[in-house]
């Protein structure tokens, strides 16, 4: 019988090691899976590269697994936002270590490496700093950016519903970054808000199929405001 569902947090995240790479789902605090950081602080891994959109905000979730000193570099598309002063302190400590990618890029990259693409030509970037020390190519009138796929050790996700075989379905924007990140990984941990029981789920509104998940644990919604996300 397959049964990917863990009893708590502390199994939903056993063997990650320190120095891995480690995707975070997520669209700001939308997707995020919070309860997942939180519990990846309390595990202890250190010097990890966090692939995610974004560099956390506040003390609290990625922004807080930076301050607690477990992170060596964050790839992203946007580290700077309102309320980013841990990322801020970091970066300009030389604590931190940065990596820009453009938002479209970085989905792609992320999906190439899901769909085993280990590259692909792409204008964007092309004649910007992004594209100091990368291969071009011009394809007809215009010139390309060779970007490379983007895999990671560990995939951290946030479903909305989830049954025991690993099937994901997601809530409006909710669905983001975490749908590409589930399949880029080897290890890929689904925090759900709510469990399912088999057939329950419209086989027609699952986006992650359960092949691509190794773990899901059920995190109910805490508190209203998370459930308008």
């Amino acid at each position: 019988m397959i049964d990917k569902r863990v009893r708590d947090i502390a199994m939903a995240l056993h063997g990650i090691r320190d120095g891995a790479t480690v995707m975070v789902g997520g669209f700001g605090a939308v997707g995020q899976p919070d309860a997942l950081i939180e519990g990846l602080i309390e595990q202890g891994a250190r010097d990890l590269v966090i692939i995610a959109n974004n560099a956390g905000s506040g003390h609290v979730g990625l922004a807080r697994l930076m301050e607690a000193g477990r992170v060596r570099k964050i790839i992203c598309s946007f580290p700077r936002s309102a309320g980013s002063v841990v990322f801020e302190d970091l970066f300009r400590a030389g604590r931190l270590e940065l990596e820009i990618v453009p938002q479209g890029t970085l989905a792609e990259r992320i999906r190439a490496a899901g769909a085993g693409i280990p590259a692909f030509y792409t204008p964007t970037g092309v004649g910007t700093k992004i594209a100091e020390g990368k291969e071009t190519r011009r394809f007809g009138d215009k010139t390309y950016l060779l970007e490379r796929w983007l895999p990671a050790d560990v995939a951290l996700i946030e479903a909305w519903r989830a049954d025991r075989w690993g099937n994901c379905i997601y809530r409006g924007s909710g669905r983001n970054f975490n749908a590409v990140m589930a399949t880029a990984a080897p290890l890929t941990v689904v925090q759900t808000c709510e469990l399912a029981e088999l057939g329950e789920l419209d086989p027609e509104c699952i986006v992650t199929p359960g092949i691509y998940v190794t773990r899901v644990v059920h995190v109910p919604q805490p508190v209203p405001a998370m459930a308008d996300r």
